[in-house]
């Protein structure tokens, strides 16, 4: 019962956070203060400044700053030295993400062309920091992680039949609950291996493996990616590869922003994108 009801509350957190910010955003050129953004979220400011620090580590303050968009841009322009510095290391097969290794194992052109025929993808819906995400795996790793959309889980369900529409779905929550767990908790100082099985052409898979390089705290333009993958001038194509990324947070589609700054699109919704890259800088900071 404790574990649920953690479960349940962290994804309460999450909705009253991305509310708040909703609401801060609305208002912003007034600066609502504490108060005031307390009570959008339904909250006293005790209980507020309390979900904030255990949720985010830093105080709403602080937050509100790294989701400006001048903070943006500084840290597009110091993130240049990281991401040299972590291409330069090369990924040698896998790509440190949090407490996190990740794999990544492509399907092959074959297996690509017959749209998951033969296939059985297991799913199951959880809480995240980030709100309740829909995760699907096969036998080779997790194929499939979206937050779930304003529509509800039948449309989450939707993309991850679009992707995979040959395959056999079926629900095995408990399968998939251990798998949320090692994501999203942390462990005693261990590192989790996590493997990624997941659809896309070549050109996608190299987008998405330049996007595992990126460390955390940092963020990338569509042109840093284009220019580091050896293609310049296919920053459209690059920009459309990250919007097709069928693996939230794991593979870190939210890291990369326009080069003036703002933040760009989002498949799971700009402000999510505003927050996790918030709570990045503030783990980061």
């Amino acid at each position: 019962m404790d574990r649920i009801n953690g479960h349940s509350r962290r994804a309460t957190d999450y909705e009253r956070i991305e509310r708040a910010i909703q609401y801060l955003e609305a208002n912003y050129r007034r600066q609502p203060d504490l108060k005031e953004l307390a009570r959008s979220a339904g909250l006293s400011e005790f209980h507020f400044q309390r979900l904030f620090r255990r949720w985010a580590g830093i105080s709403p303050k602080r937050f509100v700053q790294y989701l400006t968009a001048g903070h943006a841009v500084r840290l597009l322009r110091e993130s240049r030295s990281n991401l040299d510095a972590a291409f330069d290391a090369g990924l040698s097969g896998s790509g440190r993400l949090h407490d996190l290794l990740v794999n990544f194992h492509a399907v092959t052109p074959g297996e690509l062309k017959r749209d998951g025929a033969g296939l059985t993808i297991q799913y199951g819906f959880h809480p995240s920091p980030f709100g309740e995400c829909l995760i699907a795996v096969t036998a080779r790793g997790i194929c499939h992680l979206g937050f779930v959309p304003p529509e509800g889980r039948h449309a989450a369900l939707a993309e991850l039949t679009a992707e995979w529409p040959r395959a056999r779905t079926e629900e095995a929550s408990r399968t998939t609950a251990a798998i949320a767990r090692r994501l999203f908790t942390r462990g005693n100082g261990r590192s989790p291996e996590i493997d990624l099985h997941v659809p896309g052409t070549n050109f996608q898979i190299k987008v998405w493996e330049a996007l595992l390089r990126i460390p955390p705290g940092s963020v990338a333009s569509y042109e840093d990616i284009a220019r580091r993958i050896r293609a310049p001038r296919a920053v459209r194509a690059v920009a459309n590869a990250v919007a097709h990324n069928p693996v939230a947070w794991l593979i870190p589609c939210h890291r990369v922003i326009r080069k003036s700054g703002a933040l760009g699109g989002y498949r799971w919704g700009e402000t999510r994108k505003k927050v996790l890259l918030a709570w990045e800088a503030g783990k980061m900071g």
